[in-house]
């Protein structure tokens, strides 16, 4: 992995690269936007229950834990979907994301960034208030989801490309620790980017369960190999090489 990392690190400065994985990093960067608004909202409600003095370091220590996650998952996760089979599990839990992800697009967040926002900058009564180690271990779960939600779509979309995965990764890092809570007024401001981000979610899902789907039956019969669900349309079509098979 790291050897191919390298070979590719190598190709970007070759416009044919950013040409070929135009499309993989754009569906990256509209996933991580719209998972990214999630991780503020949570953060933000468990940091509001805790003593005033404590948020800041809640926040933190959230966010830190949902990055050392991201990176662990994404460690193993495309190395696991070059797996015959693991591909088309992956893309069956990626379609239970897309259900999630419709249902709270229809039926709006419990809690708005603008209400997570004023009950930070409020004072909470003592005996309602969580401790430290309370309010970080339900980050924590919920980043477990969250981070396996995000680091699956991002692998998915990368294919083959382990550089494309490391991109994706570094941009869904740098968007949760710096610009989170941006993202969710903006999603919240504009939900049409949440749509979008859940089509090619959605394609995604389906793309990786037709590919595996294709591989399995490649590797046992010999036919059907095509890689992706728009090359299989070209091949049936007749465009691209070997258009039928």
């Amino acid at each position: 992995m790291i050897e191919e990392l390298l070979i590719e690190i190598g190709h970007l400065v070759s416009p044919e690269w950013w040409y070929q994985n135009a499309i993989p990093l754009f569906n990256i960067l509209i996933i991580d936007l719209t998972l990214a608004g999630d991780n503020a909202i949570v953060v933000g409600m468990a940091a509001s229950r805790v003593e005033k003095s404590m948020r800041a370091k809640v926040i933190f220590w959230g966010i830190a834990g949902a990055v050392i996650l991201r990176i662990l998952f994404s460690g193993v996760a495309q190395q696991m979907l070059q797996v015959i089979g693991l591909t088309l599990a992956g893309g069956l839990l990626l379609l239970f994301v897309s259900w999630k992800m419709y249902k709270q697009i229809i039926e709006g967040h419990e809690h708005s960034i603008d209400h997570v926002e004023g009950q930070l900058a409020a004072d909470l009564p003592k005996n309602q208030q969580a401790t430290f180690w309370s309010a970080l271990w339900t980050i924590i779960l919920a980043d477990v989801s969250m981070s396996l939600d995000n680091v699956l779509a991002v692998a998915g979309a990368a294919g083959d490309s382990t550089l494309v995965l490391v991109i994706g990764l570094a941009i869904a890092i740098v968007l949760m620790a710096v610009a989170s809570t941006y993202i969710a007024k903006l999603l919240a401001k504009y939900p049409w980017i949440a749509w979008v981000g859940l089509i090619i979610i959605l394609y995604v899902a389906l793309d990786m369960i037709y590919r595996d789907s294709h591989k399995i039956f490649c590797a046992a019969y010999g036919i059907g190999c095509s890689e992706t669900i728009w090359e299989g349309i070209l091949h049936r079509l007749g465009f691209g090489p070997g258009g039928g098979t």
